[in-house]
């Protein structure tokens, strides 16, 4: 190791977010004890963040000596996080482990076995205590004074002991039939949401509170897109490797109506009196995951095919799910689809997610009979909730 200490500070987490929450430091290091060695470039925190969890890479190597920061803390950037004594990485593990490493110690020679223990020839003998000689003896006259170990003999006798009463049975630790709730054993739980379940909660609200919204719905027949989804999917999952689902017909279907109609696919500026309209569609799809609903974008979405689409999705979809989220992953998006039809939705109204002006929800399809050229027939319907 050098010597030379620096601070590790907590670095810019992207636009517009100055602050997150200390998720969990990936080196189990002791406060004012000897810590981890780390490497350059090597995830050492996660910095949970309003929208996603940011890992957090050394631009050092070296070893921590001083943690400046708690797990489930809030910082902001610039904000010390650690103390890094710089050095070699490599060469210090290599002299903490030979230090570490107890000498050897000498092996007995196999070829002398153990002396055993035998047993004792001689036999074990049993001391008596000697006789004293008959000049040592002496008789000593009969004593009237009893042995400690006999109670004098008192005049007055002793009251009889008073007669033991019967010992009522304890009661048993269970509870009185009374005590015991007719729905039995209840608790509650109490767990802290996370920053970017409670951001989710505040963006929500103030979409309601910002957007003069309005929801419509159109039922979609969804007989065609069946069959045409059952006739390619095995050819396209064997050849792209990739499943063929209904989002990317769906998503394909939005960019042209965007394109159609430019003010669903525009926004208004923060000031407030500016319109800004875009020539292209950057389609934002929403991912449930564990600690909330996050919204990836699918960058130019009117120039990709079905199964660049599908793709990007499941590529989008898996970053979600492990955590890997980027900032730059989900900003920008002008128009948002999101599909509650995987929960078994049958309809809903979506919320706007600010600044875009417009939602798309999907929903279940069910197969509904329907008259088409004045006949009855059985189609597979879903209705369409846009915002």
């Amino acid at each position: 190791m050098t010597g030379i200490s620096v601070r590790f500070k907590v670095p810019p987490l992207a636009e517009s977010i100055s602050e997150g929450t200390l998720a969990k430091w990936n080196k189990s290091i002791s406060l004012f004890q000897t810590g981890d060695f780390i490497k350059q470039d090597e995830e050492i925190v996660t910095i949970e963040t309003d929208k996603v969890d940011a890992p957090v890479n050394s631009p050092y190597s070296g070893k921590i000596l001083e943690l400046y920061a708690n797990e489930q803390d809030t910082v902001v950037v610039g904000q010390d996080l650690c103390k890094v004594e710089l050095g070699d990485v490599t060469a210090a593990e290599a002299d903490s482990s030979k230090a570490d490493s107890p000498e050897p110690e000498p092996k007995q020679k196999e070829d002398t076995p153990p002396p055993e223990s035998k047993p004792s020839e001689t036999p074990f003998k049993i001391s008596t205590p000697s006789t004293p000689p008959p000049s040592q003896l002496s008789v000593r006259p009969p004593s009237s004074t009893p042995p400690p170990s006999t109670p004098p003999p008192s005049s007055t006798p002793s009251p009889p002991p008073p007669p033991s009463t019967p010992q009522k049975p304890s009661q048993p630790l269970s509870k009185a039939k009374d005590d015991v709730s007719p729905y039995g054993e209840r608790e509650d739980r109490k767990v802290k949401m996370n920053r970017m379940r409670l951001r989710i909660a505040e963006r929500l609200k103030e979409s309601q509170n910002t957007a003069a919204s309005l929801t419509t719905f159109n039922e979609i027949d969804m007989t065609n897109i069946i069959e045409l989804r059952n006739t390619y999917k095995d050819a396209i999952l064997k050849k792209h490797g990739v499943k063929l689902g209904f989002m990317s017909a769906f998503v394909k279907a939005s960019t042209f109506a965007l394109q159609e109609v430019p003010a669903v696919n525009a926004s208004i500026a923060e000031s407030g009196d500016t319109i800004i309209y875009r020539d292209y569609v950057d389609m934002s799809v929403a991912v449930a995951t564990p600690k909330g609903l996050v919204t990836p974008v699918i960058r130019s979405a009117h120039r990709l095919s079905f199964i660049e689409i599908e793709k990007i999705i499941v590529e989008l979809g898996q970053k979600a799910r492990d955590g890997k989220m980027t900032i730059e992953d989900m900003a920008g998006g002008t128009f948002t689809i999101s599909n509650g039809g995987v929960f078994g939705s049958l309809l809903g109204t979506p919320i706007i997610n600010l600044p875009q002006s417009a939602i798309l929800g999907m929903h279940a399809t069910k197969d509904r009979p329907v008259a088409i050229n004045g006949k009855e027939r059985s189609n597979e319907i879903t209705k369409l909730p846009g915002t």
